[in-house]
């Protein structure tokens, strides 16, 4: 492998040096996406300080969604995003199954409670749009509820952002081959079996079905208001990244560095 003068000084820094240390095998290639990786999250952390003071600073509110399929990474790109924030001024919301109260009241009761106050952003791991999907896929809602959800979605985040409240909808998008992998990863993981649920479980027997819903979620829901951010989330790390500089792209921060936003080509 040839390095130029940027891939030495990079190597060569305190982050690279541990980075070759901590390096089961020598894999100078290997190091230097990770040390690019980092260097350019960095970057995209640093403004995204700057964007949460000016939401709190002008009392903006923000919601930003994470969806897709199960292993396809959203609960670590919502880490690396908040890693760095003021966690008075955000939330992360992953909610569980709703209980018996939840059960009788309108479906977006619960999502309406959680959304952000003046000067906050809510980041949603999972949302109301497990209904378009995660739902109907595995028959923990009917047919009827389904079809209600999807005629009421749109004008509900109509209303939302008509409201002030800036939305994102990020769908993190994964092949079947890769989700097939990640679970395997997850199930002889000491710290991660946990995350291998009963629906997991049935996840790539049902892909086909996933298939279907998703793309009909898209088709009814991916409006001119409040589309759809489909990313490529084979790549968990390039992943991140490309939802880092949307989001910071997306909202009018007033003090955006538009240098430190500009897309830099790193094989991540």
């Amino acid at each position: 492998m040839e390095l130029n003068t940027q891939d030495i000084e990079l190597l060569c820094s305190k982050k690279g040096l541990l980075a070759v240390l901590n390096e089961e095998t020598s894999n100078i290639p290997k190091t230097l996406r990770y040390l690019k990786y980092e260097r350019r999250l960095g970057k995209l952390q640093e403004e995204l300080i700057k964007l949460q003071s000016w939401i709190v600073k002008n009392k903006k509110k923000v919601v930003i969604i994470f969806e897709g399929r199960d292993a396809a990474g959203k609960g670590g790109a919502i880490r690396r995003i908040v890693q760095y924030m003021n966690p008075r001024e955000y939330r992360v919301v992953a909610l569980p199954k709703p209980d018996e109260v939840e059960k009788g009241q309108w479906y977006f009761q619960r999502y309406i409670n959680q959304l952000p106050r003046a000067g906050e952003i809510v980041f949603f791991d999972r949302s109301w749009y497990n209904r378009a999907v995660v739902e109907p896929v595995n028959k923990f809602c009917t047919q009827k509820e389904y079809t209600l959800f999807m005629e009421q979605v749109n004008d509900i985040e109509k209303m939302w952002i008509k409201s002030g409240i800036y939305l994102i909808k990020f769908y993190f998008s994964i092949s079947k081959e890769e989700q097939a992998k990640r679970f395997e990863e997850i199930k002889i993981s000491p710290i991660k079996k946990w995350k291998y649920s009963p629906v997991d479980q049935k996840a790539q027997e049902l892909w086909d079905v996933y298939t279907e819903y998703k793309d009909n979620m898209f088709t009814k829901t991916h409006t001119k208001i409040s589309p759809w951010v489909v990313i490529n989330a084979n790549r968990k790390t390039r992943a991140r990244i490309e939802a880092l500089e949307y989001i910071l792209k997306k909202i009018p921060y007033k003090i955006k560095d538009e240098k430190a936003l500009e897309h830099e080509e790193i094989d991540v």
